[in-house]
C-alpha cells in the first residue's frame, strides 16, 4: 500500500529530527570539551579584558592548542611529593643572616614529682615530663597509656583526633623504656608522647587530610618530621584533626571543639593539634600553617604556637596546600616546649629542596634587654575589645621587664586582597585530579567559603595574574625587610591587621603567645614576629614573658 501524500512530510520531518538529534549527540560526545569563539568572548569578563573580534579570530586556534596541551599534561600523573620546578625563596636583597647558635642546653629539673591529683600530669611541660622519665619516676609506657586514655575519653566531646595510634605508641614506648634501662637516653624528648596533624604520613595508618575523599588513604612513607621525632625518642599517640584539606575545623567526622568553650570550634586548620594540646590530651603537637593555621588554633585554644621561617622544617610526607607558603611547626604549653620540638624537627632534608642547612639553638642566658623590639602601635590601639586590653597589659608587662619597643607600621601600598590567588592557584594545582574527577563533590562542606568551592574556582585564575601576584610579593618581601632589618622582634596583634597575611607571604617566623582570657573566658594572644631564620629572638622574648606571667599555665577547667 502506498503511503498517503499527507503522511510523507511528517515521516520525513521525523526522520530529519532523529537524524539531527543523532548528529548533535555524536558531536557532543566526540567534542564534549570543545569551545567556540563565542565562549571565548564571554570569558573575557572573568579576566577583566576586552579583545576585538578580529583578535578573537586570531587567538582562537592558539587557545585550542593550549587546550590540547592541557589534556596532554593530564595524561602524566604527578605524585604528592612533586614540587614545582619554580621554588619560592624568601631572601630579600641586602639580607644578612643572623648568627646561628648550634644546639641548646636543655635544663631537665631533678625535683619534679608525680602530681596530686594525678590528672594534673596532663598539663606538665616537656622538661617536667622528661624529668620524671629520665629519673625513672614514671615509665614511658605508663605515660603513653595515660595520654591514650585521655584521648579516648575526650574524643567524643572534642572530636580532635582522627586516628589513635595505640599499637605504634605502645611499641615505641616499650622501646624507649628498654633504652633507658640500657643506659641509652636520647634526650629531652625521650619517651614523651605527642600528636601530629593528619596531613603527615605515617606508614600503616590512614592519612586522611581531614577530607572524605581521602578517608581511607594510606601513604606508606614516614613524613620527615615524624621520623625526626621518632629518632628523638618521642612517642606518636594520635593523628589529630586537620580541617578538611587544611581549612577550618570541620572534617569528615564532625567539628573539632575548643576545650574552653565547646560551643565554639577549635579554629583551623591545625584544629586537632590546638584542641588536644589545650585539653592535655597530648603534651605537644605538630601543625602546619599556610595562612594562620598554627597561630589561629593556638590563640583559640590558649596554647603557644611557633610558625618557623619558610624552609626551616621539611614538608616531605606532608600534604601540600601551597608549595610557596606551607610551614610545619609545633604547638605546645609554652615557648620553651616549642623550642625543644623545633630544634628536633628543623634542618636540611634531601627530600625537600626548599629546606635550608642551618644550625639552630637558643642561648637562654642572653639578656632580653639587648633585643631591639618594635610594635605595631596603631594596630594595637585600634583594637578596643578586651583582647586589646589584654595585649596592652602584656605590653606593660614587657616594659616592666625592661623592653622599650619602638612604634612602627606595616608596609603601605600593598595589594593584600590580590595575594590570596597565590594560595588558591597552588592548591588548585595540587588537587587538580580531585576537582576533575568530581570527587570534590564528596567534601562535607560545599558552601561559598568551603575548600571545595575554593578548589573549583581556582581553575579560573589566570596564570598571568598568579605571576603578577608573585611579583608584587617580591616587593612585599623587600618592604618587610626594610621594616624588620633594624629590629629583632616585632610585637603585633595576632589578628585584625595585615601582619598575618604579610608574614605568611614573606616567610617570616612568628610565635603566638597567650595573654589571658577575655570576658567570656576565651583565650587571647599576641604575636612576636622575627627576622628570617631568627627564631631564637622571638623564643627568647616569649619565654621571658612567660617566665614573668602565668598565662601559659592556664588550662581549660574540667579536663
Amino acid at each position: 500500500m502506498k503511503p498517503s501524500t499527507n503522511m510523507l512530510p511528517k515521516t520525513r520531518i521525523l526522520q530529519f529530527v532523529l537524524l539531527f538529534i543523532s548528529l548533535t549527540w555524536l558531536a557532543c560526545s566526540t567534542n564534549k570539551n570543545s569551545f567556540t569563539k563565542r565562549d571565548v568572548k564571554k570569558s573575557e569578563k572573568l579576566i577583566g579584558l576586552h579583545f576585538a573580534n578580529k583578535d578573537i579570530d586570531t587567538l582562537y586556534p592558539y587557545l585550542k592548542r593550549n587546550r590540547s596541551g592541557f589534556d596532554s599534561l593530564r595524561k602524566y600523573p604527578l605524585g604528592n611529593n612533586v614540587f614545582p620546578a619554580v621554588r619560592f625563596d624568601p631572601t630579600p636583597f641586602g639580607f644578612t643572616m643572623t648568627e646561628q647558635q648550634n644546639g641548646t642546653e636543655w635544663d631537665i629539673p631533678n625535683n619534679v614529682e608525680i602530681p596530686e591529683p594525678y590528672d594534673l600530669l596532663a598539663f606538665y611541660t616537656i622538661p617536667q615530663l622528661a624529668s620524671l622519665i629520665k629519673n625513672q619516676k614514671i615509665t614511658s609506657t605508663e605515660l603513653t597509656k595515660f595520654f591514650l586514655a585521655r584521648l579516648k575519653k575526650y574524643q567524643p566531646l572534642l572530636q580532635c583526633s582522627i586516628t589513635i595510634t595505640d599499637s605504634l605508641a605502645l611499641e615505641q614506648a616499650k622501646r624507649a623504656d628498654e633504652d633507658i634501662k640500657n643506659g641509652k637516653y636520647r634526650g629531652i624528648l625521650h619517651g614523651i608522647p605527642y600528636g601530629t596533624k593528619d596531613l603527615m604520613a605515617v606508614p600503616g595508618y590512614p592519612t586522611t587530610w581531614g577530607a572524605l575523599p581521602y578517608k581511607d588513604q594510606v601513604i606508606n612513607e614516614t613524613a620527615t618530621v615524624v621520623k625526626k621525632l621518632e629518632d628523638s625518642g618521642a612517642i606518636l599517640v594520635a593523628k589529630l584533626v586537620s580541617g578538611a584539606l587544611a581549612r577550618g575545623d570541620v572534617w569528615f567526622g564532625g567539628k573539632t571543639k575548643n576545650p574552653w568553650d565547646t560551643t565554639q570550634g577549635a579554629s583551623g586548620s591545625s584544629a586537632g593539634s590546638g584542641s588536644a594540646t589545650s585539653a592535655g590530651l597530648v603534651p605537644f603537637a605538630l601543625g602546619t600553617e599556610t595562612l594562620g593555621s598554627i597561630t589561629s588554633p593556638s590563640t583559640r585554644n590558649g596554647v603557644t604556637g611557633l610558625r618557623p621561617t619558610y624552609g626551616r622544617v621539611s614538608r616531605h610526607g606532608v600534604m601540600s596546600l601551597s608549595w610557596s607558603m606551607d610551614k610545619v611547626g609545633p604547638l605546645g604549653r609554652n615557648a620553651e616546649d616549642c623550642a625543644i620540638v623545633f630544634e628536633a624537627i628543623q634542618g636540611r632534608d634531601k627530600n625537600d629542596l626548599t629546606t635550608v642547612d642551618l644550625p639552630f639553638g637558643v642561648n637562654w642566658k642572653k639578656n632580653i634587654k639587648n633585643l631591639r623590639v618594635a610594635y605595631l602601635k596603631k594596630d594595637i590601639e585600634k583594637d578596643t575589645t578586651l583582647t586589646g586590653d589584654n595585649l596592652r597589659n602584656a605590653l606593660k608587662s614587657l616594659e616592666e621587664m625592661g623592653i622599650e619597643p619602638t612604634a612602627v607600621e606595616m608596609p603601605k601600598d600593598v595589594p593584600y586582597r590580590g595575594f590570596d590567588i597565590i594560595l588558591r592557584a597552588e592548591a588548585g594545582a595540587f588537587f587538580d585530579e580531585l576537582v576533575r574527577s568530581r570527587d570534590v563533590d564528596m567534601m562535607v562542606e560545599q558552601s561559598q567559603r568551603s575548600r571545595a568551592n575554593s578548589l573549583r574556582q581556582s581553575r579560573f585564575i589566570p596564570a598571568v595574574e598568579y605571576i603578577q601576584a608573585n611579583r608584587q610579593r617580591q616587593l612585599l618581601i623587600q618592604k618587610m625587610h626594610d621594616l624588620m632589618k633594624d629590629y629583632d622582634v616585632l610585637i603585633s596583634p595576632t589578628f585584625g591587621n595585615s601582619q598575618l597575611m604579610a608574614t605568611n607571604l614573606t616567610g617570616h617566623p612568628v610565635i603566638s603567645v597567650p595573654t589571658g582570657l577575655d570576658d567570656k573566658s576565651h583565650p587571647t594572644s599576641m604575636t612576636f614576629v622575627g627576622n628570617l631564620y631568627d627564631e631564637e629572638s622571638i623564643l627568647l622574648l616569649a619565654k621571658a614573658f612567660q617566665d614573668n606571667t602565668s598565662f601559659d599555665e592556664l588550662h581549660p577547667p574540667g579536663y
